[in-house]
C-alpha cells in the first residue's frame, strides 16, 4: 500500500513559510521537506488555490494568506487531498459469503464515523499549534 504524505508535507511547508519568511523558492523549501521542488510547487499551488498561502508571480516570497491560528489542519487536508478519505474499504469481497456480502456496507458506516471524528479533531488543530510545538522542541534542544 502506498501512503500519501501530501498532508504532512503541506503542513511542513506552511510552518516553514511562517517560521522562515522571505526569499523562499521551491528548492529552498524542498530542501527542508526533503522532497523534489516540483512536488513542493504542486503542493503550494493547491495551498494557494485553497486560499491558505499568497504569493506574487516571479517573487519567491510566499506568505500565509490568513493568520496561522486561523488555518486548521482540516483546511490543509482538504486543500491537498480534496477527494480523499482516511480509510478505504477493500472493494473485493466474496458476495456469496455471509460476511463478504455485507462487510463493505458495514465498514462504510464505521469509516464515515471515523472520518467525521478525525476531521472534527483536525478542525481543532492549527498551523499556529504546529509552529508552537516546533518552537518548544527547538528550545528544549538548546
Amino acid at each position: 500500500m502506498k501512503y500519501s504524505y501530501k498532508l504532512s508535507d503541506a503542513i511542513h511547508i506552511l510552518v516553514y513559510i511562517y517560521i522562515a519568511p522571505g526569499n523562499l523558492d521551491s528548492t529552498t523549501i524542498a530542501s527542508s521537506v526533503a522532497s523534489n521542488p516540483s512536488v513542493v510547487r504542486r503542493l503550494m499551488a493547491a495551498l494557494k488555490k485553497a486560499g491558505l498561502i499568497a504569493s506574487r508571480a516571479g517573487a519567491a516570497e510566499p506568505r500565509l494568506a490568513r493568520p496561522a491560528n486561523e488555518i486548521s489542519l482540516r483546511d490543509v487536508f482538504r486543500a491537498v487531498e480534496p477527494n480523499s478519505e482516511l480509510l478505504h474499504v477493500d472493494p473485493r469481497t466474496n458476495l456469496d459469503c455471509p460476511v463478504g456480502a455485507h462487510i463493505q456496507q458495514t465498514l462504510d458506516g464505521a469509516y464515515s464515523r471515523i472520518q467525521r471524528a478525525a476531521e472534527n479533531e483536525m478542525r481543532q488543530l492549527t498551523i499556529q499549534d504546529m509552529v508552537e510545538d516546533i518552537q518548544l522542541r527547538n528550545q528544549q534542544m538548546g
